[in-house]
């Protein structure tokens, strides 16, 4: 039984990739680390081997350094390695930087990391109607304004679109047409099929699928009766078939920031700071999204793992003022009860947003009338 996929090729998805991100942000602020093995983890060596690599520039790499490798492992590969405590509120506000330009081409984003996103640019504000010029051109400007390299794949799906951002990095830019999806899709090893893991390899070599030909030999049903819901998926993407769509949302739903400590805040006043900090950074990001909102959240995570999050809502939309937010925070916290365990996560958001505009803007007219009159007499 070999049934009839469809495929809609009609549409224009890209795939960005930046290059080692957080590795070439470190690089790019500390030029001295160009030339260097550098791992973005915290230093084994002072953690007693604990910590995992979050990723490592493509001279560490060249020793067999990856991601999610533990860090003792990554030392013992390259024991002259630099390693470099993960910044991730900084390397937040670069990927913010970045999709900001995203947005001059297209408002159909999916983000799936800090470093990586899907645009749909079938209809772009552009109006480049060719997707590689496109792409060159978002390529550059990433460059001018970041000084961080990025690759890019262009298809009419999500899945090919990925496989193309891998397939010339760094700083590569690789369109998979549909004509060319099938000879391209053939000599994919299985391991880069999405959703096939550590797990499903093992059963795929056993069964002697190695590649995208051996998968494509299979019957559909035959798919099914070993992978489940999976194997379907399975026989459509070895066959160019995934119309997936970008996913994305009109309208931001929340802005906030959150903190893991360790070690745990165990004091009141250590918990102040940290709301304070959170409050600064949660206003910088509001103004930058020019939004307001009604509700502020207080997310609070003990050390026995045990949750507590409390809201509180105005009726109109609250001052950008960090010493509010803060003020809000604090009293939402002497509101919960204590817990000896310490405190390991806080977090602060903002939700019911709106864009700032003269529309939302509260007035009392009645008051203003008065003033009006008054002013007259």
């Amino acid at each position: 039984m070999d049934n009839l996929v469809h495929v809609d090729d009609s549409r224009r998805i890209l795939h960005v990739d930046m290059d080692a991100f957080y590795a070439s942000i470190e690089q790019r602020d500390t030029p001295a680390y160009k030339r260097q093995p550098l791992v973005i983890s915290r230093d084994p060596r002072q953690t007693g081997g604990r910590g995992v690599v979050t990723t490592a520039n493509y001279v560490a790499r060249k020793f067999g350094v990856h991601s999610a490798m533990p860090s003792q492992q990554a030392l013992k590969l390259c024991p002259k390695a630099i390693f470099v405590t993960p910044n991730f509120h900084h390397y937040r506000a670069i990927s913010d930087q970045i999709h900001q330009i995203f947005h001059e081409y297209t408002d159909i984003i999916e983000t799936v990391a800090f470093d990586e996103a899907y645009l749909d640019v079938t209809k772009n504000k552009l109006a480049i109607a060719d997707p590689v010029e496109l792409a060159v051109r978002l390529q550059a400007e990433i460059w001018d304004q970041t000084h961080l390299t990025s690759s890019i794949g262009i298809s009419y799906s999500k899945f090919l679109a990925k496989e193309a951002s891998d397939y010339r990095k760094p700083v590569g830019i690789t369109i998979i047409h549909a004509e060319d999806a099938h000879d391209f899709l053939m000599k994919l090893p299985i391991e880069r099929f999405r959703g096939v893991g550590k797990k499903t390899v093992p059963r795929m070599h056993e069964l002697n699928i190695l590649n995208g030909q051996d998968l494509f030999a299979w019957d559909e049903l035959d798919l099914i009766n070993k992978f489940g819901r999976f194997g379907e998926i399975l026989y459509q993407r070895v066959r160019g078939a995934d119309d997936r769509p970008v996913e994305y949302q009109r309208e931001r739903k929340s802005i906030g920031n959150e903190t893991t400590y360790w070690p745990f805040l165990m004091t009141r006043s250590a918990v102040d700071t940290q709301l304070d900090k959170l409050a600064g950074m949660l206003a910088e990001t509001v103004k930058k999204q020019q939004m307001h909102g009604r509700t502020l959240v207080l997310k609070v995570r003990y050390g026995d793992f045990k949750t507590k999050t409390k809201r509180v809502t105005q009726p109109d939309f609250l001052d950008n003022d960090p010493r509010l937010y803060a003020q809000m925070a604090k009293e939402i916290m002497t509101s919960l009860p204590d817990n000896p365990e310490g405190i390991r996560l806080l977090g602060i958001t903002l939700t019911g947003l709106a864009p700032i505009t003269f529309e939302n803007i509260a007035l009392d007219l009645f008051e203003h009338e008065q003033r009006r009159h008054f002013q007259k007499g």
